[in-house]
C-alpha cells in the first residue's frame, strides 16, 4: 500500500497539500544550496506528531491517513509546493576550518508562517544523500531523532528558544553506526537554519556578492530593525550577538551543555540549533564535558560564553568588507561588539541568576554570593537542578531548608551561605510565598536527564516500545510543574544509570 502511495506521490506531487510553503531561501542564487529530493524508504511508520506545532504552523494533519503522514514525514512523499534543497555551509569544527559542509544528510521543504506571522523553515532530518554528504549516508539513527526531539522540545518549554521537532518517523531500514541500528527521520522547525558557517562558505570562496546577499537575507528575515541603522552590517553583527548572549546565558540557567558548538551549529536566529552530543548538567561541574568528540573539553559547561565569542568573531570577519570601506575602521569597530560580548552574557547571567535565588533587586556582593554557593554545590557535587528547587522552598520553609543542607558535604559552611542569604533576602521585603511562587517559575523541576533520554533510547531501540519517550515527553512539556506522579523524573542518576559519553550518532 505504502509503496503504490510513494509512486503515486513521486509522480504527482500534488496529491498531497499540508500546507501553504513559501520558498524565500529557495529563491537566493543557486549556489546557495542544491536541489535535492529526499530518498524513499522502505517502510515508513509515524513515532510522533507535534500537533500543537502543527496547528500552529497551519500544518494539516486532520484529514490525512496515518500511513499518508507516515510517508511525507519520513520523505517518502514530498508535499505539494515544497521545494527540497540542501543548504551549503561551512564551518569551524573544533578550531578547524572546512570550506565545505552543508547539509549532509537534512532536506528543507521550505518556510511556513505561523500564526504570529513570522516565517518557520520545516526541515526533514536523516531523509538521504545530498550533494554535501560527503562519505555519509545521509541518513539518522533513531537514537539521535529521539535525543533531538525530547531536548528540542524540552528547550521550548523551559523558555529557551531552541529548533523544535513536527514530527518523527521510523524508515523501516536499518543503518550502519556502531552496528546496525533503525534509521528514523525528525522534521524540525526552525526560524531558520542559517548558520554562521553559511557566511563563511562564501566568504571563504571570496564570494563577497554573496555574503552581502546573504547579510540582506538575514536582516530581512530575524533583524529587520537593522535596515534603519547608520551601519546595517554592523547593526546585524550587534543584534546577532545581543541574541546569543541571551540564549547562552538561559543555557547557564539550565545546566545545559550543547557539546559541539562548531560555527557550524550556531544559528544567526538565536536559536539552539543542532543538540547532537548534548546534556544537561546533573552534579554542578562548571568542567563537565559529556560529548564523545569534545576530548579537550573546547565546549565544556563553563567554556560556552568564550566559545561563543570565538564563533562571533568568525561571524564578523566575514561582514568587514561591509561595515566600513575603510579595513581598519571595520576591525575597530567589529572588535567593539565581539569585546562587550561577555559583558552582555555576564549581565543576563547574573539577572537570571538573582531570579533563581529569588533576588529582585541588585546589590554588588551578590555576584560572590552566587558563586560561593556553585563553588559550594561543585564541592559537594550537588545536583544543580535540584539545589535551585529546592532553595525555593528553603525561602520560605524550615522543613525543606534542613533538607536541603543535607545535599551538602559541609554543612556548616551551607548554613554560613544561607544565613547570608536569607539576610539578603531580608533586605528585599517581599512576602516568602509571593517569592517562592516567583522562584519555582524559573527553577524547573525537571529537565530532560540524560539517564531518561538513555532510557527512552533504548526502549525504542531494542524493544521498539515507545512508552517511556512518550511518558518523559508528557513530564517535560511542564518543567515548572511538579506533581507526585512525575516525581520519579526530578531524581538523579544513581551510579549504575549515570550517562558519561553522548554522541552525534553521524
Amino acid at each position: 500500500m505504502v509503496a503504490n502511495l510513494t509512486d503515486q506521490w513521486t509522480a504527482g506531487r500534488e496529491a498531497v497539500r499540508v500546507a501553504s510553503f513559501t520558498h524565500t531561501y529557495a529563491a537566493l542564487p543557486e549556489q546557495f544550496f542544491a536541489r535535492v529530493d529526499p530518498t524513499p524508504v522502505s517502510a515508513p511508520r509515524l513515532i510522533a506528531v507535534n500537533r500543537p506545532l502543527a496547528a500552529e504552523l497551519d500544518f494539516d494533519l486532520g484529514t490525512h491517513a496515518a500511513e499518508v503522514l507516515a510517508a511525507i514525514f519520513a520523505g517518502n512523499a514530498v508535499p505539494a509546493g515544497a521545494t527540497p534543497i540542501a543548504m551549503a555551509y561551512a564551518g569551524h569544527q573544533f578550531g578547524h576550518f572546512v570550506p565545505q559542509l552543508g547539509d549532509g544528510r537534512a532536506i528543507l521543504l521550505g518556510e511556513l508562517r505561523d500564526r504570529t506571522g513570522q516565517l518557520r523553515d520545516v526541515q526533514l532530518k536523516g531523509a538521504g544523500r545530498t550533494p554535501f554528504s560527503r562519505d555519509g549516508d545521509g541518513r539518522a539513527a533513531l537514537g539521535p531523532v529521539l535525543r533531538e526531539y525530547i531536548v528540542g522540545e524540552a528547550m521550548h518549554a523551559l523558555g529557551i528558544p531552541a529548533t523544535r521537532a513536527l514530527a518523527a518517523a521510523l524508515t523501516g531500514d536499518r543503518i550502519p553506526r556502531q552496528g546496525m541500528v533503525p534509521g528514523a527521520v525528525l522534521t524540525r522547525v526552525a526560524a531558520s537554519h542559517v548558520r554562521v558557517g553559511t557566511f563563511q562558505y562564501f566568504a571563504a570562496r571570496g564570494e563577497r556578492d554573496s555574503v552581502q546577499r546573504l547579510a540582506d537575507y538575514v536582516i530581512d528575515r530575524h533583524y529587520p530593525q537593522a535596515r534603519a541603522a547608520e551601519r546595517p552590517y554592523l547593526a546585524l553583527l550587534e543584534a546577532v550577538a545581543a541574541r546569543q548572549a541571551l540564549l547562552i546565558a538561559r543555557w547557564m540557567h539550565v545546566g545545559f551543555i550543547h557539546g559541539v558548538m562548531n560555527t557550524d551549529n550556531m544559528a544567526v536566529s538565536g536559536e539552539t540549533i543542532d543538540f547532537g552530543p548534548c546534556a544537561f548538567m546533573d552534579s554542578y561541574d562548571p568542567a563537565a564535558v559529556f560529548s564523545s568528540i569534545d576530548r579537550r573539553g573546547r565546549y565544556a559547561y563553563g567554556n560556552q560564553p568564550a566559545a561563543a565569542e570565538w564563533n562571533l568573531a568568525r561571524l564578523a570577519e566575514t561582514l568587514l568588507p561591509f561595515i566600513d570601506l575603510t579595513p581598519e575602521r571595520a576591525v575597530e569597530l567589529a572588535t567593539e561588539v565581539i569585546a562587550g560580548f561577555s559583558t552582555r552574557v555576564d549581565r543576563h547571567w547574573l539577572a537570571g541568576m538573582r531570579a533563581k535565588l529569588g533576588l529582585l533587586t541588585a546589590s554588588a556582593d551578590d555576584v560572590e554570593l552566587i558563586g560561593a554557593l556553585l563553588d559550594l554545590m561543585h564541592g559537594s557535587q550537588a545536583d544543580f537542578t535540584n539545589t535551585f528547587r529546592l532553595l525555593c522552598d528553603a525561602s520560605s520553609a524550615p522543613a525543606a531548608a534542613a533538607t536541603l543542607r543535607t545535599h551538602f558535604a559541609n554543612p556548616a559552611a551551607y548554613d554560613d551561605w544561607a544565613g547570608r542569604w536569607r539576610a539578603r533576602l531580608a533586605q528585599e521585603g517581599d512576602e516568602p510565598g509571593s517569592r517562592a511562587a516567583a522562584m519555582r517559575r524559573v527553577n524547573p523541576a525537571y529537565i530532560p536527564r540524560n539517564h531518561r533520554i538513555e532510557q527512552a533510547i533504548v526502549a525504542a531501540v531494542e524493544r521498539d516500545d515507545f512508552s517511556v519517550f512518550d511518558a518523559l515527553l508528557e513530564v517535560l512539556s511542564r518543567p515548572y510543574v511538579e506533581s507526585e506522579s512525575a516525581a520519579p523524573y526530578a531524581a538523579p542518576p544513581l551510579p549504575a544509570e549515570r550517562v558519561t559519553k553522548t554522541f552525534c550518532g553521524t
